[in-house]
């Protein structure tokens, strides 16, 4: 190990001394001993927890994702929550969810053994389960707390845990803050308390979820519906669907809310039905990514679909694919489906004298401006968010305390949706059954999706986006991207193209009133704009492109042009 930096030297002996860990993984890294670059990579830093917990590659190490970076994390969220919510009446508890990934039950279960020895009652699945049932479940049984283990969308070899409050949102940075300070007061695995699985479930402080906590949520996102009359009366049965939950939890929970909605042509993808921790069948388990759904549109094109939708591992994000004028399958943008969602929703409550005088549309700052004109048009207030879906919960929060506004939609580009206030995360359930109902709802009127966007186009104008990543692994990846930002943030540019500059945001000095995030969006003098942003979970960062056009043309064109510009000075 003569190669290896002294710091990660010491951590990787603590590991080999430690008696609370077990043999197999002190082997595991044993046999690196000649791969110091890997063992440096393991072991360089702490898996960080963020303000949404954890995310990493799974194996031996403090830089992975395992039983102890798990068990550590959850001992630091026991003692916030014993300290949060322990003097309350009855002790607290946590519902936990898992996804299909490799290790998902079993780090969901080490999870829930951890709690009970914390004195924590774990309401733990016994099956996977998307995301947005996870927050659902905690409101509905008025739990404390929620983990979800999965890691979204990331390659097969990731998994991940996510943390939730007791109004089913995941922990925002005050929240985080003070589970991270009690994760780093933990020097040893032996100061992680732990039952075994036969104590925790003799103490009554293992609780198995199940039937009833499923159909709770299964009524609760049907009810969401805003013409069930309309779906009941046949229209339901008109649409031709093609489902595929790309090996994850959506299987189940979208057929079942179709089912009840009436929805009888409901065609699944068989090769991606099961459950496959590898994601065989694509490059990556993304609904964002057109190759996710090549064997949808092969089916699509078999059955003669009027739409197709997929959901990614865990659930909560929904990408859908509609025919175009040439008759070709086109995939639905993030913002594109949340701009149709948008003019759906409040155009249907408008129509049934629902749609509320104070009604609020939440969305993300990087979300396009197209579905915030569209709820403009019809009266409904608008706000912004810092990227991650749990603000857009906190903002939710926020209204059903003060009662000033009634949460409508909350959206994000990256396929994040929710309607209606059951949940404080983004829920693919609620997306898919709300896009079929509004493909239903516009065939009785001789309109595809895309014919809808096109009229809004024609009258909102003509938006277009895109969204770059450049991924940069490792310690040196992680320096890249710092020097990245600073040189952004040091340098500003002053003309994209031709164009000027005319506002720079740095989202790191609280503009707002928002937390701090290391973000910057530029906006230029015709109405386009561009944003930086590193991911908070993967070892990338992203760009962020939007303009506003007066033809579909002219959009794109524009696009392009900002795109290049932009692209030509990060990659210098």
């Amino acid at each position: 190990m003569a190669e290896l930096s002294h710091s990660v030297e010491e951590k990787v002996k603590s590991w080999l001394d430690d008696p609370s860990i077990d043999e197999a993984t002190k082997e595991e890294l044993r046999a690196l001993a000649s791969n110091p670059a890997e063992l440096e990579d393991r072991f360089y830093r702490d898996l960080e927890f963020g303000t949404g917990g954890l995310r990493g590659v799974i194996g031996a190490g403090s830089n992975r994702m395992n039983r102890y970076t798990v068990g550590r994390a959850t001992q630091g969220l026991a003692q916030y929550l014993l300290k949060v919510h322990g003097n309350q009446e009855g002790r607290p508890s946590v519902v936990i969810a898992h996804d299909s990934r490799h290790f998902s039950p079993e780090f969901a279960l080490e999870a829930a053994l951890v709690l009970a020895g914390n004195g924590i009652e774990a309401k733990l699945f016994p099956s996977l389960r998307p995301t947005p049932q996870l927050s659902f479940t905690v409101r509905h049984v008025g739990a404390t707390g929620g983990i979800v283990i999965t890691a979204s969308h990331n390659p097969p070899e990731y998994n991940g845990y996510k943390v939730y409050n007791a109004n089913g949102g995941q922990l925002v940075p005050h929240e985080a803050e003070q589970v991270i300070n009690n994760i780093k007061g933990l020097t040893s695995f032996e100061q992680v308390q732990r039952l075994t699985k036969e104590e925790a479930e003799a103490k009554g402080l293992l609780v198995w979820l199940g039937e009833a906590e499923d159909e709770a949520f299964f009524n609760t996102v049907a009810g969401v519906s805003l013409n069930p009359e309309l779906l009941a009366s046949g229209a339901a049965k008109d649409v031709v669907v093609v489902f595929t939950p790309l090996h994850g939890t959506g299987n189940i929970p979208v057929r079942r809310v179709l089912d009840k909605l009436g929805f009888t042509q409901v065609h699944i993808v068989k090769e991606q039905e099961q459950p496959d921790a590898e994601f065989s069948t694509v490059k990556s388990p993304n609904p964002e990514e057109r190759e996710a759904f090549k064997l949808a549109i092969e089916l699509g094109e078999q059955v003669g679909a009027d739409i197709l939708i997929g959901t990614d591992p865990d659930a909560d994000r929904m990408g859908a694919v509609v025919k175009n004028a040439a008759g070709e399958y086109e995939v639905l943008t993030g913002n594109q489906s949340g701009a149709i969602l948008v003019h759906y929703i409040l155009s249907q409550m408008k129509e049934a004298g629902k749609l509320p005088g104070n009604g609020a549309i939440v969305k993300t700052i990087v979300t396009s401006e197209f579905g915030a004109e569209i709820a403009r048009y019809y009266g409904a207030e608008v706000f912004n968010t810092l990227t991650g879906f749990k603000y857009i919960g906190e903002k939710m929060d926020q209204f059903e305390q003060s009662g000033d506004y009634t949460h409508l939609f909350g959206y994000e580009e990256s396929y994040g949706y929710l309607a209606g206030n059951y949940a404080r995360d983004k829920d693919a359930i609620v997306a898919s059954t709300l896009i079929c109902e509004a493909a239903a709802y516009y065939k009785q009127q001789g309109k595809s999706l895309i014919d809808v966007l096109e009229e809004l186009y024609a009258k909102f104008g003509y938006y277009r986006e895109s969204l770059v990543s450049r991924t940069l692994k490792g310690k040196d990846g992680l320096a890249q991207i710092v020097a990245l930002m600073e040189k952004f943030r040091s340098e500003p540019p002053q003309v994209i193209g031709d164009i000027p500059v005319t506002k720079v945001e740095d989202f790191s000095l609280g503009l707002y009133g928002l937390p701090k995030e290391n973000v910057l969006k530029f906006s230029l003098e015709d109405g386009s704009w561009f944003c930086l942003r590193p991911s908070g979970t993967e070892p990338k960062i992203k760009f962020y492109f939007a303009v506003r056009g007066t033809s579909s043309a002219d959009a794109a064109a524009r696009l392009e042009r900002i795109q290049e510009e932009v692209l030509k000075r990060v990659d210098a």
